[in-house]
């Protein structure tokens, strides 16, 4: 499979331009180009920039039920991409990756969305066989949050999308402590709700948990963390459109 991975300037929308392409049937075997939208959803959650992966049926970057992988860990506890991003890079069977380490995404409502947009618009490649797509970001107001999908079915003609909303995980690798000194720096001042503490980007052994990833139970307010950081358990915290464009 052909692999190539891009960090770095990518555009960002509040919505999808719709393309006009003719619908054509494409091959299984077929390199294709997807336009991908990533959109959070929950002002008081912002995502960290995301990471993406389109690949064949073989690698599986989460499983709900099942122990974080480092990549995920990272990305869950601290918002390090560099890890998952690495272990894709050399994953047999990953076609495209696309990384980028600068953006946060914002939902309006909070003082971060005057700087950052929602959405984040890029494209993304698949060779042969490489039919699925995954992605990670980290729900920034929290110790071990994140959300994405593993193994979505990209769409096999051009003019074909799919949407869906994302869930809210916990990796289960870190006690939710609800405290800003055991969470990520950005999340005080993205917000606008602090404690006046440093937070941390770094994972605290004392803290460690041998879980497994599963939907996350949301906001409980035992210490830090506000309603304004929680939501509706029952309802996505993020969305992902894929269209196919060539």
């Amino acid at each position: 499979m052909r692999f190539r991975t891009r960090v770095g300037l990518v555009s960002m929308a509040a919505a999808v331009v719709l393309g006009s392409a003719l619908a054509v049937p494409a091959g299984a075997d077929s390199e294709a180009t997807y336009e991908v939208t990533i959109t959070s959803l929950i002002p008081g959650q912002p995502l960290t920039p995301p990471v993406v992966a389109t690949h064949d049926g073989s690698v599986k970057v989460f499983r709900v039920g099942r122990h974080a992988n480092l990549g995920v860990k990272e990305i869950a506890e601290n918002g390090n991409a560099a890890p998952l991003a690495t272990f894709l890079e050399g994953a047999r069977g990953v076609a495209d990756v696309f990384a980028d380490s600068t953006v946060p995404l914002v939902a309006d409502g909070v003082p971060g969305a005057a700087m950052f947009a929602e959405s984040i618009t890029f494209t993304i490649e698949t060779s042969a066989g490489a039919r699925f797509l995954s992605w990670v970001s980290m729900l920034i107001c929290t110790n071990d949050g994140f959300s994405g999908v593993s193994g979505l079915k990209l769409p096999s003609q051009v003019g074909r999308s799919v949407t869906v909303g994302t869930a809210g995980y916990d990796a289960g690798t870190e006690v939710n402590t609800e405290d800003f000194a055991d969470i990520v720096p950005p999340c005080q001042g993205l917000v606008g709700v602090s404690s006046g503490e440093a937070g941390t980007g770094t994972s605290d052994p004392a803290l460690a948990e041998g879980g497994v990833i599963h939907h996350h139970a949301g906001i409980q307010g035992i210490a830090d963390l506000v309603a304004l950081h929680g939501w509706d358990v029952t309802a996505p915290v993020a969305e992902i459109r894929v269209e196919r464009i060539a």
